[in-house]
């Protein structure tokens, strides 16, 4: 059968005020019914636009000045705006990648899902939101009647992006196009996401174009892989032969720069130099040359073609041809391979117990919830941390790990005094952090600071990268004006950014560089204590191991102890010496990496651990369950007992009637579970047999 959609040699410019942009360069694939085709690559790469321009919604400035799309045979470059209005949201759709800017604010739920079907399908306003109430309890939207006078800001991520995709499917699509839809979640919810589009193309026999920078979720989801780079496809072959013997050098660096549960934390993660080239003038020859370790003078010279090898291409003599598997490279590896650039980059052995730098002490801290327009009356606290212990040692990291809406950020701003608590004690070398005052608040900030998730919204746009990192050393009255400068110097060489940086602005900088600005920001007054809260989650998968590497590299040399606030367990283990394991405001398990990761106690730790895409096709596709089931419970009202029974396949009675507490199951290794996923070095208290189970409250 002819393919559903192809698109053959497309060119995309988008024109700026001085320069012209080519974000999408002769660009051809095709996509059958049922089939799944991956399209990856870093941000800038083309994947988004390559998308948008199949939908005919580029942006202001944006134009196709070249190729074919077509669409069951029917060309869409040139298609009248009418005509292609009708095919759009008709017979293709679109998931865009971040449901919060997607959705309209002032508009209900009900009204969004059901517009499409007014629009193309003619359908009254009842019978449009009969429809829109298939699709949402299609999608798994609970209680969907309930929810279409909703709107947006009501929902959770995780339901916005299941509204998104029942928006997408209203009309039954025949191509759905899916721009990272789960890049903003939880690796819990996106679990539950990418295998609700796996069974709506079984039930509906769409064909799905899955754009995303993540290999690990190509890799159990994809029937084939595009890897772009610089508006170029540059290796395009089924899943299992990509992953098992991938030939162009980008492809390689970006599997290898992903961090693994089951690696080694001493060895530095491989990281691909440099940044991607500036498309507004990209450079000749094979655009990846500047990066790439086998780059020779013809990888300057001449553009390689994509092609399935051919005689300039052998292998133990043979050609290296392999039907529907082609490459531009002129000098191609040979598969994945352990890359590794160097060895023991920090202290083999985690500090000890006894050293204890951080102390919290069963801290709580609850935010009111109140109502009414002027009274104001309090009718509930949102409970986001509640009676949480842990303590950091000197030179430490400590990682912290766990859903949105678990308390993380929270505890992180109560540890730097950004927020105070309702009980409890945070203690730096024995002193109460919030019992100090005036000059002793000011000089104990010193020993504090904050890496924030976002470093463009907290970072002063105002503000030159010089003036962001004297600010601090100013308001502490260290330095004269040429020792500020000496240490502003010296920060920018620490995390690897140009002199000059200090007179730019941090929109001027790439998201991998304000990462890096944080940084330095953070170390300026150079502290005791780093509370880094998701510092890689915006970062494509090869920035991400610099800013980790970078990361690891300057606490060996500074000696600092940090608190590494993260959802994504992989990164949490390649930093941390030990890890907590929070869920609903809970501290539910503590130990080292490998007690985490090989010996967990508590059902919602392995739940985490068996929700991370591994970026292996084989170990992907041999999951049968999708992790943790179900939304995270209101913290405004957590259940009765243990907090995640709601969502645990182990429940029972004693569950809901009996919060459990912290028991041994090896050195420095406890959890809070009554019925263990191994057997506790402390017995269970009496009365834990086996009851019926516990229905969702």
């Amino acid at each position: 059968m002819p393919p559903i959609l192809e698109v053959v040699d497309l060119s995309t410019h988008i024109q700026l005020t001085k320069s012209v942009v080519q974000a999408v360069d002769h660009v051809s694939f095709h996509l059958d019914a049922g089939e799944t085709l991956g399209l990856v690559g870093e941000s800038g790469s083309g994947k988004s636009m390559t998308g948008l321009s199949v939908m005919g919604l580029l942006p202001n400035g944006g134009h196709i000045v070249g190729g074919s799309i077509k669409l069951e045979g029917r060309e869409l470059v040139g298609m009248p705006a009418g005509e292609l209005r009708s095919l759009r949201g008709n017979e293709i759709a679109m998931i865009f990648q971040d449901s919060a800017s997607s959705l309209n604010p002032t508009k209900t739920i009900g009204d969004q899902v059901a517009e499409p079907v007014m629009l193309h399908r003619k359908a009254s306003k009842k019978e449009a939101l009969d429809r829109a109430v298939e699709v949402l309890t299609l999608v798994g939207l609970p209680r969907p009647k309930e929810r279409l006078g909703d709107y947006p800001h009501q929902l959770s991520g995780g339901l916005r992006q299941r509204v998104m995709i029942a928006m997408a499917l209203t009309c039954d699509p025949k191509v759905l196009i899916a721009d990272e839809p789960t890049t903003a979640l939880d690796v819990t919810i996106q679990a539950q996401i990418l295998a609700l589009l796996d069974d709506l193309k079984q039930q509906l026999g769409m064909a799905v174009l899955l754009v995303t920078h993540d290999m690990g979720v190509v890799a159990g989801r994809a029937d084939r892989v595009n890897v772009m780079y610089a508006g170029h496809i540059v290796e395009t072959a089924d899943t299992d032969e990509l992953f098992r013997s991938m030939h162009h050098p980008y492809t390689q660096g970006l599997l290898a720069s992903i961090p693994r549960l089951d690696q080694d934390n001493r060895r530095r993660l491989y990281s691909i130099p440099g940044v991607p080239p500036d498309l507004t003038s990209p450079p000749p020859g094979c655009r990846y040359a500047p990066r790439c370790p086998h780059a020779d003078e013809k990888c300057v010279a001449d553009e390689p073609p994509l092609a399935e090898g051919g005689p300039d291409f052998t292998r133990n003599g043979e050609g290296w041809a392999t039907p529907g598997h082609a490459f531009a490279c002129w000098h191609p590896v040979d598969g994945p391979v352990d890359i590794v650039e160097g060895a023991d980059q920090g202290s083999a052995e985690a500090p000890t117990q006894g050293e204890a730098l951080l102390e919290v002490n069963h801290v709580v801290k609850e935010y009111p919830v109140t109502a009414g327009a002027i009274l104001q009356r309090k009718v509930g606290s949102v409970k986001a941390v509640s009676d949480v212990a842990v303590r950091v040692g000197k030179g430490e990291i400590y990682g912290l790990v766990g859903e949105s809406g678990c308390g993380k950020t929270t505890l992180g701003k109560v540890i730097v005094g950004l927020e105070p608590p309702n009980a409890g004690k945070v203690l730096l070398e024995d002193r109460d952090v919030f019992s100090a005052r005036g000059r002793s608040l000011r000089r104990q900030r010193r020993e504090l600071q904050m890496m924030f998730q976002d470093p463009y919204s907290s970072l002063d746009p105002r503000m030159r990268v010089g003036a962001i990192l004297r600010e601090p050393l100013e308001i502490q009255g260290v330095g004269s004006r040429q020792e500020q400068d000496q240490r502003i110097a010296e920060l920018l060489q620490e995390v690897g950014l140009p002199a000059n940086a200090t007179e730019r602005y941090p929109h001027e900088f790439s998201g991998g560089q304000r990462q890096r600005i944080g940084l330095a920001r953070a170390l300026t007054l150079n502290p005791r204590v780093i509370v880094a809260d998701e510092p890689v989650s915006a970062l494509d998968v090869s920035i991400r191991s610099q800013v980790l590497n970078l990361m690891r590299r300057l606490q060996a040399s500074h000696g600092q102890s940090y608190v590494v606030i993260s959802h994504d367990l992989a990164v949490v283990k390649y930093l941390s010496d030990r890890i907590g394991v929070m869920y609903l405001g809970k501290l539910v398990e503590e130990g080292s990496g490998d007690d985490i990761y090989h010996r967990p106690a508590h059902p919602y730790t392995a739940a985490l651990i068996d929700t991370i895409p591994v970026p292996d096709p084989s170990v992907e596709r041999s999951k049968t369950e999708v992790g943790i089931r179900g939304e995270l419970p209101s913290p405004v009202n957590p259940p009765s007992g243990c907090r995640f029974r709601t969502r645990c396949p182990r429940a029972q009675q004693r569950c809901a009637d009996e919060e459990p507490a912290l028991r041994g199951f090896g050195t420095g290794h406890v959890a809070a579970c009554h019925f263990p996923l191994q057997e506790p070095l402390e017995p269970a208290a009496a009365g834990s047999s086996a009851a019926a189970p516990v229905a969702d409250s």
